[in-house]
């Protein structure tokens, strides 16, 4: 092979040493979410999606350039979660467009790739915005036709350190594209994964050793094998989960101290402050330092242990028989039910929300929603398991919709309508304005229009300091995240709930629901309720059961 081309072997070690870097660096990416909430996942969705294609990859027998750029497109797109992962999967798509007929890849035929792979992903968002990952794409796209025309003889070496140059200049431009970037001090996480990609696939084509736990060899390599692997990442063995019933002094300074012994024995630390009570978790190897350092402060409840390690290993014994068996009861449900004309599907977060979407007549959930969202092979799994010729999905989630999209495009035999729906309140609401008697084009109008009037606020925790929408957040503050931004930030959860719900409120305001989560219950959540209905006397306010994780209340108003 000549330092200008790259043959089959080799793009398939850049896709798998790409994979690993990005897989290393997922946390670090996590943590660039603009909005400090327990659960931001663009590095998480980015690597499950690209792992996805690495699996189908690392499963090639002798391939050809098109098998090798048949399962990365199929492998990604099946894959992909969230809307980076999404976009994610569709350059790859289109990058896989200007190889698969390639027997090796020129400079010329990567530049032309790299335009293709960001014409194809912008064309799957309809509305894109500049500043995001899409804009590194086409920044380092350009940067490739650019330094071809600059010198058609320049070697693949240079051209693609160029390319990836270029791409993390204008990374650290997107702040200055986007103000809330700027604002929370953060250049765009799904750029940033992007470029780690680039970076992981650039050193295998030097030759580097990458120590990203997949050694490489030809085209198969140690990713079949994942378990001892994953295993031997696992760091700290437990996670350990408790929540202690303070019963003496604990101060900021305590905190910070207890937090620092947390440290000093595990990571993953999670320690948030309420009143009388304080939550923690910790991965560490040793469960018992953690437990009788917190017996210190006050007695302890809700105590959970869970061994990692042991839990992989069943997870990875456990996951070919169930794929297996989910597509076997998906054929066996679907023969068994009887047809419908039209059969529901909706992302669902917590055991009450679930029953909620049941009762309006829901035929299937997909857990997920904010937590984890779902992969385009959920919802595709889902859509197998409904026996109905027109299914209406509601993604419940902005970062889900691009996913739930592309299920539909892939679907033949359905007609798939998703409706755009962004918090689970909007689902309930679209669910509920549901009339048999319409079609289903006036149908899914109709629910377009009545989710706008649906303002949903959520009630969670800060896990780290930062400056957004003019307000000043520290770790461990209670924030109340509305449709478009951060609407309330406190530290009591009902005074802060009452500030999210003023600001969500108007004169056309009819309802007010309550949705109280899995670490809250029943009587705060009603008594929430009675505050609101003295300040808000004209106007309905309710009480259920969510069940959702991490998020203390869902409120909507309407």
């Amino acid at each position: 092979m000549s330092v200008n081309t790259i043959d089959v072997s080799l793009c398939a070690k850049m896709f798998l040493s790409g994979t690993k870097n990005l897989e290393s660096k997922k946390e670090w990416i996590n943590e660039l979410n603009v909005f400090p909430v327990p659960d931001g996942d663009t590095g998480t969705n980015m690597t499950l999606t690209i792992m996805s294609a690495a699996k189908e990859v690392t499963a090639l027998e002798n391939p050809t350039m098109e098998k090798l750029s048949k399962a990365i497109s199929s492998g990604s797109l099946r894959g992909a979660r969230g809307n980076s992962g999404v976009i994610l999967s569709q350059l790859f798509r289109g990058f896989c467009k200007g190889i698969r007929d390639e027997r090796e890849i020129t400079v010329e035929v990567l530049a032309a790739a790299f335009q293709k792979a960001v014409e194809t992903a912008y064309k799957a968002v309809m509305k894109p915005k500049e500043g995001t990952i899409l804009t590194v794409a086409r920044g380092g796209a350009d940067r490739a036709i650019e330094l071809l025309e600059e010198n058609p003889q320049i070697d693949m070496e240079a051209f693609i350190a160029g390319v990836i140059e270029h791409a993390e200049e204008v990374l650290n431009q997107t702040p200055e594209m986007l103000p809330v970037l700027k604002e929370a001090g953060v250049v765009d996480s799904g750029g940033q994964g992007l470029v780690q990609i680039l970076k992981g696939a650039f050193d295998a084509f030097l030759g580097k050793e990458v120590d990203y736990e997949i050694e490489v060899t030809g085209v198969k390599s140690e990713i079949t094998k994942p378990g001892a692997q994953a295993e031997a990442d696992i760091k700290f063995g437990y996670c350990t989960e408790f929540i202690i019933m303070l019963e003496k002094e604990y101060t900021s300074e305590t905190e910070l101290k207890f937090k620092a012994f947390l440290e000093s024995i595990g990571d993953s630390i999670v320690v948030v402050s309420d009143d009388d009570i304080v939550k923690v978790h910790v991965h560490t190897n040793d469960p018992g330092l953690a437990i009788q350092r917190a017996l210190i402060y006050g007695s302890l409840t809700k105590m959970k242990i869970d061994n990692m390690r042991e839990e992989h290993q069943e997870k990875l014994i456990k996951e070919a028989d169930r794929v297996a068996a989910a597509k076997k009861e998906a054929e066996e449900k679907s023969q068994q039910t009887p047809k419908k004309d039209v059969g529901f599907i909706s992302v669902s977060i917590g055991e009450g929300m679930g029953s909620i979407f049941r009762d309006l007549g829901a035929d299937y959930l997909i857990e997920g929603g904010q937590t984890m969202n779902p992969s385009t092979e959920d919802m595709l799994n889902a859509i197998d398991r409904v026996n109905a010729d027109t299914i209406f999905i509601f993604p419940n989630n902005k970062n889900i919709i691009l996913a739930a999209n592309q299920a539909q495009s892939l679907t033949k035999d359905k007609k798939i309508i998703v409706v755009p729906t962004k918090t689970v309140p909007q689902g309930i609401t679209a669910l509920i304005n549901y009339v048999p008697e319409k079609s289903a084009e006036e149908n899914a109008e109709v629910m377009t229009e009545e989710i706008k009037n649906v303002k949903t606020g959520q009630l969670t925790y800060a896990v780290r300091d930062t400056h957004i929408d003019d307000k000043e957040i520290h770790e461990g503050d209670i924030m109340g995240v509305g449709d478009k931004g951060i609407l309330a930030v406190g530290k009591d959860i009902a005074d802060t709930a009452m500030e999210t719900v003023a600001e969500m409120m108007d004169d056309d305001a009819e309802l007010i629901s309550i949705y109280y989560g899995e670490d809250t219950n029943e009587k705060d959540a009603q008594a929430l309720a009675d505050r609101l209905n003295e300040k808000y006397p004209d106007v309905d306010v309710e009480v259920n059961l969510g069940g959702q994780p991490i998020y203390y209340y869902i409120i909507s108003v309407e």
